[in-house]
């Protein structure tokens, strides 16, 4: 079911990355809101409210709940910005420096020297692989948890050999 869901999201051309980003099953199930999203992906602003079920046994949002936001952010941004490529997240950190008590705001943004530094090894390579840094905010402002994103940027079909069968990319 929830497969057919993403390929009708799929589907729905009308719909503005904004409501599909909403609605993508993952993302509706945790309440996530988008606040800014820039039509290039350049700049990224979503909120991940502190709910009942994303509450820990601290009274504070978990961080597997601020891991499953942040996962797929970076990789979006670089599949909208550099299309006709596969893209995936490669890597994933968080560095949780204060306690999540509230709500909290994703705020990632494109910087346009690393977006023209990538563009620059798709042409000479062929593939990048670049680290974004993004983060987590409280809604009184302060930092609580730092991100760090690797994307493998590759050709289309980079991970298929020649009979079309998905070999391992390591």
């Amino acid at each position: 079911m929830a497969l057919n869901l993403l390929r009708l999201l799929r589907r729905m051309r009308f719909l503005s990355d904004r409501r599909r980003l909403e609605w993508y099953p993952p993302f509706r199930l945790m309440g996530v809101k988008v606040i800014e999203l820039a039509p290039d992906w350049r700049v990224v602003r979503l909120k991940l409210p502190l709910t009942m079920l994303s509450r820990n046994m601290g009274d504070t949002m978990f961080g597997g709940w601020q891991a499953a936001l942040a996962d797929p952010v970076a990789a979006l941004a670089c599949a909208k910005r550099f299309p006709g490529h596969d893209v995936w997240t490669r890597r994933l950190e968080l560095d949780f420096r204060k306690v999540g008590n509230s709500d909290l705001e994703l705020r990632f943004e494109f910087d346009a020297a690393q977006a023209e530094r990538i563009a620059a090894e798709l042409r000479e390579r062929g593939r990048s692989t670049p680290t974004f840094e993004y983060a987590f905010y409280r809604a009184d402002g302060e930092l609580c948890t730092r991100v760090q994103s690797s994307v493998a940027i590759r050709p289309e079909g980079y991970l298929r050999d020649r009979s079309g069968a998905w070999r391992d990319a390591s």
